[in-house]
């Protein structure tokens, strides 16, 4: 089962997730997909654990994330983007290959055993991009986004930390 949240930024979408979460188990899984880039983002990471109870076993990783997660569990997985952001760093800015791993995982990820919640951030709806990168960052993030929707059996977009069920 997935469950897809997104929204802006700071808009809500993980502690909607963590929330999703515990309703359906006390012994959730937190998979974060970020790697560590510099100090600023490691005190937002570190923010993020503290948020969460001792009842949560957090996963790391940055590429593979269906290798990681246990059947029959319950997974909150924080972020797309951030995993996007890996995998065109991987792959020296070939969208369209990130765009078939993507979608090839993403669909790995419909038939594991386990509820997936996936956070991904809606970035298309914000300023244009000023580089070429930048907005061919913004159509990868949108193509899987569409994907992970379409592979979703329950969808939420977050606003204001408000959620608006889409599925």
């Amino acid at each position: 089962m997935i469950c897809y949240i997104t929204g802006g930024e700071r808009s809500g979408k993980s502690s909607f997730a963590e929330k999703y979460a515990k309703k359906i188990t006390e012994k959730p899984y937190y998979l974060a997909t970020s790697r560590i880039w510099d100090t600023d983002f490691q005190e937002r990471v570190d923010r993020h654990i503290s948020d969460r109870d001792e009842n949560w076993t957090t996963i790391e990783e940055e590429i593979n994330l269906v290798n990681v997660i246990p059947e029959h569990s319950v997974v909150v997985i924080d972020c797309v983007t951030l995993w996007l952001t890996n995998l065109i760093s991987d792959h020296k800015n070939d969208f369209e290959k990130c765009l078939i791993i993507a979608k090839k995982e993403l669909f790995k990820l419909s038939e594991k055993k386990a509820t997936i919640i996936i956070i991904s951030n809606e970035i298309g709806m914000g300023l244009h991009a000023q580089t070429h990168v930048g907005r061919k960052f913004t159509e990868l993030q949108g193509w899987v986004n569409q994907e992970i929707g379409r592979l979703a059996n329950e969808a939420y977009f977050i606003v204001s930390g408000l959620p608006m069920r889409l599925k």
